[in-house]
């Protein structure tokens, strides 16, 4: 069956001497692993450059329901970047976000309205000039929207703690260790109420940048069997 769609780039790797192993979020079916050889010349169909990380393409390929490893008949650009590759903080962002949505996404079937959130947020990051340092955290906290685990918000109160187990505010201890005091149940209250249009207004600084996101990973990690610690973060981490 010939499938045309729109695919995000989550992750790529050399597999033998000139092939690459590609895994991509599509519009239509959801996860999909392809195969590709590269041919490094100049008139090549096919280029290396269009797997980066959270690229947008649009692809075609007859799709096999047999195989687990598909094949791209073609492949373009979707959406040209205009600044994310010459930017070392949006490309570090990238590389992050879509090793995090790589793992989140793992076996994921259609879901439009994920993939359509996960397009406009490369789409807003690339346009934006400046005040974009809280992007991969507001990125990482919406995230889970669509996969079934956001926090209870209902119920917070200040001074009341986060119980990760079961992603509700409350105001006894849970009688487990998965949950934030206090200080920290403040900071997942906080970043609910931010988007990428006023994320500029809250003013945090590096330390309290990177405690979050340990927060947040953690969360994915108990919801989401075999989440592992991400390389990219580390980078990401210096470069803030």
């Amino acid at each position: 069956m010939l499938m045309k769609t729109k695919a995000i780039v989550l992750h790529a790797f050399k597999f033998g001497e000139n092939k690459l192993m590609v895994d991509v979020f599509t519009e239509q079916q959801g996860r999909i692993s392809f195969a590709v050889r590269i041919v490094n010349s100049p008139k090549a169909k096919i280029k290396k450059q269009y797997f980066q990380p959270f690229s947008v393409l649009e692809i075609e390929y007859d799709y096999r329901q047999k195989t687990n490893i598909q094949t791209f008949n073609n492949v373009g650009i979707a959406y040209p970047f205009g600044s994310i590759p010459f930017e070392p903080l949006k490309l570090s962002i990238c590389f992050f976000l879509a090793e995090l949505t790589s793992y989140a996404t793992h076996g994921e079937q259609e879901n439009t309205h994920l993939f359509n959130y996960i397009v406009s947020s490369i789409e807003w990051l690339d346009r934006c000039d400046t005040g974009f340092s809280n992007f991969h955290l507001v990125y990482i906290v919406h995230l889970l929207r669509f996969l079934g685990f956001y926090p209870n918000l209902e119920d917070y109160e200040e001074g009341c703690c986060f119980d990760m187990r079961n992603g509700c505010f409350t105001s006894t201890l849970p009688s487990h260790h998965d949950f934030l005091s206090s200080q920290d149940a403040s900071l997942v209250a906080t970043f609910s109420r931010m988007d990428y249009a006023n994320m500029h207004l809250f003013k945090m600084s590096r330390a309290d940048r990177n405690r979050f996101c340990d927060i947040v990973l953690t969360y994915y990690q108990l919801h989401i069997p075999k989440f592992p610690e991400l390389k990219s973060l580390q980078v990401l981490k210096e470069l803030y």
